[in-house]
């Protein structure tokens, strides 16, 4: 397994007990940006959160392409890690409880088919179930440019209740890495799922000074 990267959290945030032992649900598809999914897993590894992951059969063949991680690698970041074609798991139910799910990265077709409830393998089922349960669903689609049968579906999957966040990196805090760009867009989708993290530092508006830090102030911050 590669090196552990720089910048994760070197303290855990507890969250309230009942809600820390419910599962995020964590989704990885095959769209380019693995990454973004894999570091998730390691950030709510580190943080004390449960995990349960769900892998798209394109997800594995980017992990080859983009990444030097095995399959085995994350899978043995999650606690629990369910087939794609597995529509009988525990995160198809309703009545099985989580505290929400996020799908890192997000193709356009697993969009299209959350936005129009074809439940055709766990992924999409598991975000339906989601939605229908009120919790938080988000998406982090990753594609570009964007024609408009994709922002409509964006639309479309928000009026049902998801948070549609592309992985779209912000430079205020400084980044000086580009792992430091993935983990301000993975801090993003946690905030939206409930989960404390010291992954950016957040902009306050009043300190103009730390704005105009060197390139590295970030790792500072975050140990």
């Amino acid at each position: 397994m590669p090196d552990e990267r720089k910048g994760l959290p070197q303290e855990r945030t507890a969250p309230p007990r009942e809600e820390a032992a419910l599962p995020l649900v964590v989704a990885i598809t095959g769209a380019t940006g693995v990454i973004y999914g894999v570091e998730m897993l390691r950030v709510l590894k580190a943080l004390g959160q449960p995990t349960h992951l769900i892998l798209s059969e394109a997800a594995g063949m980017n992990l080859a392409i983009e990444t030097e991680y095995t399959l085995e690698d994350v899978r043995a970041l999650a606690d629990v890690v369910y087939p794609n074609k597995d529509v009988g798991a525990a995160v198809a139910s309703g009545s099985f409880r989580t505290r929400g799910m996020i799908v890192a990265p997000c193709t356009v077709k697993t969009l299209s088919a959350i936005a129009n409830s074809f439940t055709y393998n766990l992924v999409v089922r598991a975000a339906d179930v989601t939605l229908k349960e009120r919790r938080p669903l988000v998406l982090m689609v990753r594609e570009t440019p964007l024609h408009k049968g994709h922002l409509e579906l964006m639309a479309r999957a928000a009026d049902c209740g998801a948070v549609i966040l592309p992985p779209m990196p912000a430079f205020y805090h400084r980044p000086a890495s580009i792992m430091d760009l993935v983990h301000q867009s993975i801090g993003k989708a946690l905030d939206h799922v409930g989960v404390e993290h010291r992954l950016f530092r957040r902009w306050t508006g009043e300190d103009r000074g730390a704005a105009r830090a060197a390139p590295g102030a970030l790792r500072v911050a975050n140990d």
